[in-house]
């Protein structure tokens, strides 16, 4: 028996079809920098770093927890937000991606991924210091970490390198209520920096390190649009080589104004790097003594 296709009669009416059987639209929701959605499809998960316009349509790309970015088309109901399906759009040109991260709740965070305080004072400063090897590093550490330090009343200071370390630790003299954090770039077994940091202990002094060479290479690669930092021949200047082999040019400076600026946020940088500051600012404030 041949059964005839499905005719609606004149007195079907679409709005009162229930609601689990309408193919309702999807809320849309800005790709913002730093909203952390699920891609349907595959279930990647991550935090939204960019939203472009291409030749195929608008695309959104995410990092997941392990710092690895994919590209996903802007599509209906294409992403999961709190557990719930949104369409993804680009941002308004008045808000750009590249603005102050929030929550998926929308609560704002600082540059560190911490929840930031609005309105909030800087508080006195601590008689406890974070001291790094460098005006680099020190400016680095301030553009991520700058509102988190200044709330926590956490000064940075940079030395002129680690070689008197030993005598520098000893004229601050370290003390319950004053400690000392010391940040040191290339801290890997065997290295000078290693064997001087080896002379410097005690329960109220913390001396960590990253495992680069300078802390340029501590920006991930892919925030300046490079494949990978380049080897620089021993004996070389680390600096000087590594924008001769970029085709920055000789100006270390100018150099050194694009790397930084090209950070925004955690995100940018190597773990190494993430742990060692966090562990250095954890030993200042809420370690034993600490007030």
């Amino acid at each position: 028996m041949r059964s005839e296709p499905f005719r609606p009669s004149r007195d079907y009416r679409p709005d009162l079809t229930p609601p689990w059987k309408r193919d309702t639209p999807a809320p849309e929701v800005p790709a913002e920098a730093g909203l952390v959605v699920e891609e349907v499809g595959t279930g990647y998960c991550g935090a939204v770093v960019r939203c472009e316009k291409t030749a195929e349509g608008p695309t959104v790309t995410l990092e997941d927890r392990f710092g690895k970015h994919r590209v996903f088309p802007l599509t209906p109901r294409g992403f999961l937000l709190e557990g719930r399906p949104v369409t993804l759009v680009r941002p308004r040109p008045d808000r750009p991606v590249t603005g102050q991260r929030t929550t998926p709740g929308g609560r704002p965070l600082t540059a560190s991924g911490s929840l930031a305080v609005p309105g909030a004072r800087a508080r006195v400063a601590r008689a406890g210091r974070i001291y790094v090897e460098g005006r680099h590093d020190a400016e680095l550490v301030e553009k991520v970490w700058g509102d988190d330090l200044r709330l926590e009343g956490v000064v940075v200071e940079y030395l002129e390198g680690v070689d008197d370390l030993p005598a520098i630790v000893r004229e601050f003299g370290p003390a319950p209520d004053a400690r000392l954090g010391v940040l040191v770039d290339h801290l890997v077994p065997g290295s000078k920096e290693s064997r001087i940091a080896a002379q410097v202990g005690g329960e109220d002094v913390l001396v960590v390190g990253h495992p680069f060479v300078d802390v340029w290479e501590a920006v991930k690669p892919a925030a300046l649009g490079i494949p990978a930092w380049p080897t620089v021949p021993r004996g070389q200047d680390w600096k000087t080589g590594v924008c001769r082999a970029l085709g920055w040019g000789e100006n270390t400076g100018a150099a050194w104004r694009r790397v930084l600026g090209a950070v925004s946020s955690y995100r940018d940088l190597r773990p190494e790097l993430l742990g060692a500051v966090e562990r250095l600012i954890d030993h200042v404030t809420v370690g034993p003594g600490a007030p």
